[in-house]
């Protein structure tokens, strides 16, 4: 199909960045959805727990593999069929009046995800000019919490006036017509490239997860994605509980999630100015303790405003972490050939630590018969999260060391 000529190159990127945001959006829309789910299908809050998670699935098993699969059949074509399969699978859900069909079409959403977002950094890299770059996948970087924080922020008002139902099938138009517009705008994969990209794809693979510095990234990631997922995505839920209008609820829920975007793109700054990746991590990771610390326990119990800051802590200064990783993921790869399957694996961790997160925290919630407890999976995983910092710090050492 004809591309529009009205479209820049610049303008092009900016098109695969709002399609990962329509992906993010298909993974921030269920937190709001939660109360009438667990009103209207009976869901406990474990099971809300894995339905938080289930969408990273295909990202904790797959993503790596999928990082092959879509630098093969071609970057545009991959992000194209996600678009599609995430319509689908939201148009499916829309109708689902069980807890394990939703789990299955969450799943099939994870999938669909991979296929959005794995390929976008290397699309944008071919459609913009390389003074234009940087600033470009920086813009990339905040794709996942602009997405969720819209999603947290209108769906609170929409889910009372027209249903969760409603909800998700509004999500599975605009992913198809995200899909179209791409069709339409952005230029075929040239097949030049693809077959390129075809070459050896399980030497690139060996090479990667034989190395340490893909291992160190994606385990620091881990760290960071699970207790960030498990904290944001209850939020709604906790929010409710506590007698809350939809509309603050929306509100406040997003603005948690919205100021993640500020961490990301402070940390670029910070290592544009001479930061150590090391102390950008342990200055994220020591704030996300602290922050679920003033924000869950029970000396602020009868202080809202005073926990309310300390998510904006929690996620705000966490930002810092994803942004720092995104970078040492290209840093610490084997090689050329190897980025994007290093960032394959650190997605395939990352969906790890987010599948795991919400259901440890809201089992430990169910057993304390509340969240005071959340500060000890955040603070556990911060913890381990320092110590992989110094070892990156370590290896980011001895490689500048070597003739």
């Amino acid at each position: 199909m004809t591309v529009h000529k009205s479209f820049s190159p610049y303008g092009k990127a900016w098109l695969v960045v709002a399609a990962g945001g329509v992906a993010a959006l298909q993974v921030g829309k269920l937190p709001p959805a939660l109360p009438a789910l667990q009103a209207e299908l009976g869901l406990t809050l474990v099971q809300s727990g894995f339905l938080l998670s289930m969408v990273q699935l295909a990202g904790m098993s797959l993503a790596v593999f999928m990082g092959l699969w879509a630098d093969g059949m071609g970057l545009k074509r991959s992000m194209v069929r996600g678009l599609c399969l995430l319509a689908i699978a939201s148009g499916l859900g829309a109708f689902a009046n069980s807890v394990s069909a939703l789990l299955a079409l969450r799943a099939l959403e994870g999938l669909g995800f991979l296929l959005v977002a794995l390929p976008a950094p290397a699309l944008i890299r071919r459609l913009v000019p390389p003074a234009q770059l940087p600033g470009m996948l920086g813009v990339w970087g905040a794709y996942m919490p602009t997405g969720t924080a819209l999603a947290l922020l209108i769906g609170p008002l929409f889910i009372p006036a027209w249903g969760w139902g409603a909800w998700w099938g509004a999500f599975a138009l605009l992913s198809l017509g995200m899909a179209v517009w791409m069709v339409r705008c952005v230029p075929a994969d040239p097949m030049a490239s693809v077959d390129a990209a075809a070459q050896r794809p399980w030497q690139r693979l060996r090479r990667t997860l034989s190395a340490p510095g893909p291992w160190l990234v994606a385990l620091t990631f881990c760290m960071y994605s699970g207790q960030w997922l498990a904290v944001v995505g209850f939020l709604p839920s906790i929010y409710a509980a506590a007698g809350l209008s939809a509309a603050l609820l929306g509100v406040l829920t997003a603005l948690a999630a919205a100021v993640n975007i500020v961490g990301n793109l402070a940390s670029g700054r910070l290592l544009q100015r001479g930061w150590a990746p090391r102390a950008t991590l342990w200055l994220g990771f020591g704030a996300m303790a602290l922050g679920s610390t003033v924000a869950f326990a029970p000396f602020t119990e009868t202080l809202p405003w005073w926990r309310f800051a300390g998510l904006l802590l929690f996620s705000g200064m966490g930002g810092l972490v994803p942004g720092t990783l995104f970078s040492l993921a290209v840093r610490l790869a084997p090689g050329d050939q190897q980025v994007a399957t290093t960032v394959g694996w650190v997605q395939q961790l990352s969906a790890l630590g987010q599948f795991v997160g919400p259901p440890v925290v809201a089992a430990v919630a169910a057993r304390a018969g509340g969240w005071q407890l959340t500060p000890l999976v955040s603070v556990g995983c911060c913890m381990a999260g320092a110590v992989l910092a110094w070892a990156i710090g370590r290896r980011l050492t001895q490689a500048q060391s070597r003739p």
